[in-house]
């Protein structure tokens, strides 16, 4: 490509459709609306009850979201919401595996009715979508696969050595499916957010010990919102990012050089 040739008609996702999975809640909710911004039809697989709430945000863009009851971890549900979003939408463009669970208990009291879930939703899930979403976009030669991480891909994991491996192991995954997914022209990238004012954060963000704690520790001095988001989903989802592969992309106030 010419540099003349660039646009930011690069940054659109007209004629996409996106797999959110978790898109209905959450940080998933700004998923789902950056692409629904951006251009692309959403399919959203969720366990959480939907209230139509992030249905009528993706409409108001004049886009459409297709909801499916799912839990990724039960056998075949993974293939059911791949075929699910090609049925809708005639084709897979785009998958983002935002999906995730969070359990804390001190170490010690840590086992394998904490460890198995979340092995479940935050990394196996993940694997299995992708793997049946490049049956559809290996033979097109074209596809995006944004993998939600986390600071704790980098870091350690207080009370939560099933999150930290997860996540860990969501920066490996990415990047061993760029080595092999590359030469198809698929692009597999990671977003890791870092300290973000949702539900999870509440109770930290409510005492004033543990905050000022978080606040010294970021030198945009303010926690993350769902907005910080959407600029990074609509890049590694978009042609504009086609030469950025194997990433993991931390955004997060710069956390991570303090």
């Amino acid at each position: 490509m010419d540099i003349t040739e660039f646009s930011r008609d690069f940054f659109s996702l007209d004629g996409q459709s996106a797999i959110v999975t978790g898109g209905n809640t959450g940080l998933g909710r700004a998923f789902s609306l950056a692409l629904a911004k951006a251009g692309a039809d959403v399919f959203v697989p969720s366990v959480a009850e939907d209230d139509g709430t992030t249905g009528k945000l993706v409409e108001a863009e004049g886009r459409r979201m297709e909801f499916m009851r799912a839990d990724l971890t039960e056998p075949g549900v993974p293939r059911r919401v791949v075929e699910g979003c090609a049925e809708a939408f005639g084709k897979v463009d785009i998958v983002v595996n935002s999906a995730g669970i969070c359990t804390l208990a001190e170490v010690r009291r840590f086992g394998r009715e904490q460890w198995d879930p979340m092995v479940g939703i935050n990394l196996t899930a993940p694997f299995e979508l992708s793997h049946e979403a490049i049956r559809f976009m290996v033979p097109q030669r074209s596809g995006k696969i944004i993998n939600i991480a986390s600071m704790f891909s980098f870091l350690g994991g207080r009370f939560s050595p099933a999150y930290a491996a997860t996540k860990h192991g969501i920066a490996g995954f990415t990047k061993a499916y760029c080595d092999e997914l590359a030469q198809h022209n698929i692009q597999v990238n990671a977003i890791a957010p870092g300290y973000f004012a949702t539900r999870i954060t509440e109770a930290t963000r409510a005492d004033p010990e543990s905050n000022r704690r978080v606040l010294e520790h970021i030198p945009a001095g303010r926690w993350g919102e769902a907005a910080d988001l959407m600029g990074a989903t609509v890049f590694l989802a978009s042609r504009a990012s086609d030469y950025v592969n194997g990433h993991v992309l931390p955004v997060d106030g710069g956390y991570l050089v303090r």
